[in-house]
């Protein structure tokens, strides 16, 4: 038997400074805040053990706040104790996650809004069918440097068609 598509229920981004990230994601991407930013310690209650599952022993300390987008995923926000930049932040060759997308139909004003908050446009914006369809996307970056993509229309809307062909 063939398994049906699961949903997607959230992406954890490590980031610098977790209320700074809490308000760009808010206020300018839109985000729902659905916890505020709250301080967890490697200790012996159950979110500490759970922590150390997964993080293993000496965490120490770390910050999370949780938000949805409109189509309720969840962007969960860690701030770790030395929390570092890596040097290349598109490492697309290095196996495991590169980007996400978010989609809006003002994918220029989000892009200016972006940019305005301090982010980065890192390519122009590009048209999949231009003169037959206004699907649009482009490369940006958080302040933070996290990349993710802009796109104007669904992901479904803009492949179905064959945008490769």
């Amino acid at each position: 038997m063939k398994p049906t598509p699961r949903t997607f229920s959230h992406i954890g981004l490590s980031v610098p400074d977790l209320d700074k990230a809490v308000e760009f994601y808010r206020d300018v991407l839109g985000f729902y805040v659905i916890m505020e930013p709250t301080e967890i310690i490697e200790d012996d209650s159950d979110i500490g053990q759970m922590c150390t599952d997964v993080f293993g022993k000496g965490w120490s300390r770390i910050r999370i706040a949780h938000l949805a987008t409109a189509d309720r995923i969840g962007f969960e926000l860690f701030e770790f104790e030395g929390n570092e930049t890596p040097n290349d932040n598109l490492n697309f060759k290095q196996n495991g996650m590169f980007h996400f997308a978010i989609q809006d139909p003002n994918l220029e004003g989000l892009l200016a809004k972006i940019v305005a908050a301090g982010g980065k446009q890192r390519m122009p914006v590009r048209e999949y069918f231009p003169d037959e369809k206004p699907y649009r996307m482009v490369y940006v970056e958080d302040p933070f440097g996290i990349v993710f993509e802009l796109y104007s229309h669904s992901y479904e809307l803009t492949y179905s068609n064959g945008a490769y062909s």
